[in-house]
């Protein structure tokens, strides 16, 4: 590792989240980080365009195509880490994980995709553990603030009360953006294959599909899918579109972590809409709109027409001021079995649109984790998450650099 020519190459730069994920790396080193980082793709031009775009134009371009598997194994062989935008993953995703493992090179992505992820862990486990590679997925806003926020109450409540919260529900408060051109993109891909092939359908709806073999198996059901008054939120509540990919990270991570949570502990996630008449009424909106989407985008002839007169595209995205202006506030809420009828509440939030200017943030310093803090992550090669790979250290990088707060509140 030491002998490598980068510690960092970011794969797919001269996409949308690429760019802003390069904006940040540029941004860090302009403040002092020493990284040797490179942008990767197919396009020397696109990419040296974006360079001089954000002021980077010395950073050095290597280049290569998703499925060239040969040109991949070179450009992992070069750089400590990668971190890849290029999505939907299960269609440009796998040959770069193949020989990130291979090679022993630490990578991390953007993925929110149970099924491909699914996939990577049965394929790469193995041998990205013998060669000390670790391969992180689910780095942005799906699923770092729900597995660290977890991960960070879970904590607190072992130090305020010697032993953890039996469950944890986490709600969202806010969140204002967009969803991202590649994000729907993926979201279209993972509905055409449930549609097409019953088995990842299955792995899909599974609430532990991510947990190792053997572990698969728990008190959690079905995520939310209708309106529901919650006792702990005090409030109505809705489906979240992200829970079906955030529990099941959260729920890996507490089985690769040995369980310390207990074989019984629960984890959830929903939007809170309010109380009273108008909190149901937000509620219901929110589960038909999603129902609508999700019903729409499994029959093909719906989700093609959806895709070309409603959706934004791969590449497209909203402009500064409008990532600016967004931000999330998610609260997580544990009960502890020391303290009956008692609270123990978190609160994860972040400036900027989640899905755009956070997740840049949040994926970017996941990869500096990677590219330099390597003897100082807690796990050696592998699959991992991101509570799991980089626990404490990702919080305080995320709080010091990204503008994300992690706070307990009672």
């Amino acid at each position: 590792m030491k002998t490598r020519e980068f510690d960092l190459i970011l794969w797919g730069a001269s996409g949308f989240t690429g760019r802003l994920v390069a904006e940040h790396l540029a941004r860090r080193c302009r403040e002092g980080l020493d990284l040797r980082w490179a942008v990767g793709g197919r396009n020397a031009g696109k990419l040296a365009e974006m360079l001089a775009q954000i002021g980077a134009q010395r950073t050095p371009i290597v280049l290569g195509d998703s499925h060239d598997t040969r040109a991949l194994a070179a450009l992992a062989r070069r750089t400590r880490a990668v971190c890849s935008t290029v999505g939907p993953y299960a269609l440009y995703g796998s040959e770069l994980v193949a020989a990130c493992a291979d090679q022993g090179t630490h990578y991390c992505d953007l993925s929110g995709e149970v099924h491909w992820m699914r996939q990577m862990i049965d394929a790469q486990q193995a041998r990205a553990a013998e060669t000390g590679a670790r391969i992180v997925h689910a780095c942005g806003f799906d699923s770092v603030p729900s597995d660290l926020g977890c991960y960070f109450l879970q904590q607190q409540a072992i130090a305020r009360y010697g032993r953890p919260c039996s469950s944890v529900k986490l709600f969202v408060r806010r969140m204002q953006g967009a969803f991202s051109g590649g994000t729907v993109a993926s979201i279209l891909n993972a509905l055409e294959t449930a549609q097409s092939d019953p088995a990842q359908r299955k792995v899909m709806g599974h609430p532990y599909a991510l947990n190792p073999p053997g572990e698969r198996k728990g008190p959690d059901g079905r995520d939310q899918s209708t309106p529901l008054k919650d006792s702990d939120a005090e409030c109505w509540t809705a489906p979240f579109v992200m829970a079906s990919v955030n529990t099941r990270i959260v729920r890996r991570s507490h089985a690769l972590l040995g369980w310390p949570w207990g074989h019984r502990f629960r984890y959830s996630e929903a939007v809170s809409t309010g109380t009273g008449l108008a909190g149901l009424a937000r509620a219901a909106a929110i589960t038909a709109a999603l129902g609508g989407f999700l019903a729409a985008g499994s029959l093909r002839p719906a989700r093609k027409a959806m895709n070309r007169l409603f959706l934004p595209q791969p590449g497209e995205g909203p402009d500064a001021a409008a990532r600016e202006a967004g931000g999330f506030d998610l609260r997580l809420i544990g009960r502890h079995p020391a303290a009956p009828g008692r609270r123990l509440v978190a609160r994860v939030t972040g400036r900027r649109d989640p899905g755009y200017g956070a997740t840049a943030r949040m994926l970017g310093e996941a990869a500096i984790c990677l590219a330099q803090d390597s003897t100082a992550l807690p796990v050696a090669g592998g699959c991992w998450t991101p509570a799991t790979a980089f626990g404490e250290l990702l919080i305080e990088r995320l709080q010091e650099h990204a503008d994300i707060g992690f706070v307990l509140e009672d």
